[in-house]
């Protein structure tokens, strides 16, 4: 964009110089204005034809009102339907009603306390296949997430082994809309999405998914009608974001491999499959079968897009 800056600015002093003009200081500083203004609102295809001043909004303003993604109330129905809402909200619940939770010596909730929390949450595959036994908390990854998102949310807490309210639960756990809000932003702001997975931590890697999740809320919008393999979202993502291809050293496979699996495990099976908002046709991966995603009609009654729209540089 520098070369583009600079030919740019030339072109103007030249045609200014033509008719006899020398522009000022205070008019090369206008002209330079006016390029990034109109470099930095036009709609790009690998940002799904959203600008990079809007994509600066999606990374870091997500939630704002002027970000391009609009987050819509749903009725108390509908957020019955959002598995790991259910699951925090009976985990304060029992912990209100008892007035706190003494963990195990390990650390983790009483075999009996995941039991009842499991049915609520979204079936977990090694568990319904009898891979491993519903028993305790770190061999049930549903109940697991649903503790931990709870303490990074801020609505329980955990102090010496043992588990309560924050001041923050107690005034939200009667309320669907606050609560929900709290663990979808903590999800997506405050867990590391690295925690529940082998990928590598270092810096590219450890932020593949997080990254522009709201960008990945875009494609599901945009797409999600229909049957789609997940590496049609994975392609489209590292598209908008290949500098997270340049230094990653993968533990099997070719790069793009690791990093397309890393995005999807994240993406979809950890993040939205928990929160209801994707549907997942799951394939065989040691028969490199695909694996299909669709949005949820709860995906739509919570998430809307705004079309482009261009927007004044600040500086």
């Amino acid at each position: 964009m520098k070369q583009e800056a600079t030919k740019y600015l030339q072109e103007y002093i030249d045609r200014m110089q033509a008719k006899g003009i020398t522009p000022t200081m205070e008019d090369l500083n206008q002209k330079m204005g006016e390029f990034f203004r109109t470099q930095n609102n036009t709609p790009r295809t690998d940002f799904e034809g959203y600008s990079s001043l809007e994509m600066h909004k999606i990374l870091h303003f997500t939630f704002n009102a002027d970000s391009p993604i609009c987050f819509n109330p749903l009725s108390w129905h509908e957020y019955s339907q959002v598995p790991i809402l259910r699951q925090v909200k009976r985990l304060a619940e029992i912990i209100s009603q008892n007035g706190q939770i003494k963990l195990t010596t390990a650390g983790y909730l009483p075999i009996k306390i995941v039991q009842e929390l499991y049915p609520l949450g979204a079936p977990d595959e090694m568990i319904e296949n009898a891979i491993s036994k519903l028993g305790k908390e770190m061999d049930c990854t549903p109940v697991h997430l649903a503790r931990l998102l709870a303490e990074a949310s801020g609505i329980i807490k955990k102090r010496k082994g043992i588990l309560s309210l924050t001041a923050t639960g107690t005034k939200t756990i009667a309320d669907d809309s606050k609560l929900f809000d709290s663990i979808f932003k903590g999800f997506c702001q405050k867990f590391n999405w690295h925690y529940f997975d082998n990928y590598s931590d270092d810096v590219q890697s450890g932020t593949i998914g997080q990254l522009g999740f709201g960008f990945s809320l875009i494609l599901l919008s945009k797409y999600g009608n229909t049957e789609r393999s997940e590496r049609y979202y994975a392609e489209k993502y590292f598209k908008a974001f290949p500098m997270l291809l340049e230094t990653v050293q993968p533990t099997y496979g070719t790069v793009l491999d690791y990093c397309f699996n890393c995005y999807c495990l994240r993406t979809f099976e950890r993040f939205l499959y928990h929160f209801g908002l994707v549907e997942i046709k799951k394939g065989k991966r040691i028969l490199q079968e695909e694996t299909y995603i669709q949005k949820t009609l709860l995906f739509d009654r919570l998430i809307s897009l705004m079309p482009h729209r261009e927007f004044e540089m600040k500086y």
